[in-house]
């Protein structure tokens, strides 16, 4: 087991990688999805106790959204989020960047900070490196992200360029921010962790020249911003590739908001360890299943006297119960139970299916394990 700091990596097989990374709320077993719960809840009625039960191990939630309701106050005087959401294990939370950047219809983007209007009701918000560690400190998150901006993957060479520039520099101030923050005496979690975020658009001088110089404040994480934003998934994979050389080897690396379980296949294959997104619980709540036979759409009249479970090889709690037509007549009556139960199974299957990834790793079966489900996922049921 070859040990750099936090992370540990067990085995290697080309450039995938099986590993360890310790924290201060437990070790979290890599390649990981982390199970999405934007402000502190998943869409869709799934609980904490729901996320044990699924072997959810890191949850996601976000700054911006958190800071504009409740406000991190109220959560640091009620603990921190995970007393708050009565969570033991890891958070990660995202430093609102992309929100500022995708959600805001008014912005003004200055060397300091950004102003902008809130999404929910067109408050004026002022956002700073300093200000997102500040708001993630007191939220005492397990992991926290570097503020950055995060432009179209396709935008001009020469912005996304200077835009890079600019993310370096904020990235020096979130580091000097929360060494800061972790030496006071009040802060909830000081062993809070950063990590830092390249981007680059599909530009590679620039994302290999931003992550040289991110690299160079040896974080403990670094992650891959500004992907799965509009450019095809072969782009994507060439982009990863392009910038994997040049992140540290003894670093986890964390790709933002990707994707299908193809995606994660592919990526995980190219040195990915960290992945979160919306998608598994975005889609199950319009009845649209991941499972080991493909895609299933439970809209479809063919189930509407199916009395197999989602999926027959998935022990979830939602498979184990109930059938396709008992569930597809639930999204038919609108009832609630519906999306939560959907929402289980697909969270279930991406943690499942990065528990499967490691294993396969660990027993040399890495190769035909990927090809195998590949092929699976790439059909409909």
């Amino acid at each position: 087991m070859k040990t750099m700091g936090r992370f540990r990596i067990i085995k290697t097989v080309g450039s995938a990688r099986r590993g360890e990374f310790e924290t201060v709320h437990g070790t979290i077993q890599t390649p990981v999805f982390m199970n999405v719960g934007t402000s502190a809840a998943i869409k869709g009625a799934v609980s904490t106790a729901d996320l044990e039960q699924i072997k959810c191990q890191v949850e996601l939630s976000n700054t911006y959204h958190l800071h504009v309701r409740p406000g991190e106050d109220v959560i640091y005087r009620l603990g921190g989020l995970h007393k708050f959401f009565r969570w033991e294990r890891p958070i990660l939370t995202d430093s609102g960047g992309y929100q500022v950047f995708s959600l805001a219809h008014l912005r003004n983007i200055r060397e300091d900070g950004v102003t902008f209007q809130s999404h929910m009701d067109g408050a004026r918000i002022y956002m700073s490196p300093e200000i997102s560690m500040q708001i993630q400190s007191r939220l005492a998150s397990t992991i926290a992200m570097a503020f950055d901006e995060c432009p179209s993957s396709v935008a001009e060479h020469s912005y996304i360029d200077r835009s890079c520039e600019r993310t370096t520099r904020w990235l020096y101030r979130c580091k000097e921010e929360m060494d800061r923050l972790n030496s006071l005496p009040e802060t909830i979690n000081r062993d809070q962790i950063l990590f830092g975020i390249n981007q680059g658009g599909v530009y590679p001088d620039i994302r290999k020249r931003h992550m040289e110089q991110i690299r160079a404040l040896d974080l403990e994480g670094y992650a891959i911003g500004g992907l799965a934003v509009g450019e095809t998934a072969d782009v994507m994979y060439q982009t990863i590739e392009e910038v994997e050389p040049f992140m540290p080897a003894g670093k986890p690396r964390y790709l933002m908001g990707v994707g299908t379980p193809i995606n994660i296949l592919e990526c995980v294959d190219r040195g990915v360890d960290f992945f979160d997104c919306v998608m598994p619980s975005r889609n199950a709540r319009h009845g649209n299943l991941f499972t080991s036979e493909g895609l299933l759409n439970l809209n479809n009249n063919k189930f509407a006297e199916d009395p197999r479970p989602l999926d027959e090889k998935c022990d979830c709690p939602v498979c184990r119960r109930y059938s396709r037509a008992y569930i597809r007549h639930l999204f038919k009556a609108r009832e609630m139970l519906a999306m939560r139960l959907c929402v289980i199974h697909n969270l279930y299957f991406y943690n499942t299916l990065t528990e499967e990834i490691r294993a396969s790793l660990e027993d040399g079966t890495w190769k035909s394990f990927k090809e195998e489900k590949v092929e699976a996922f790439s059909k409909r049921v």
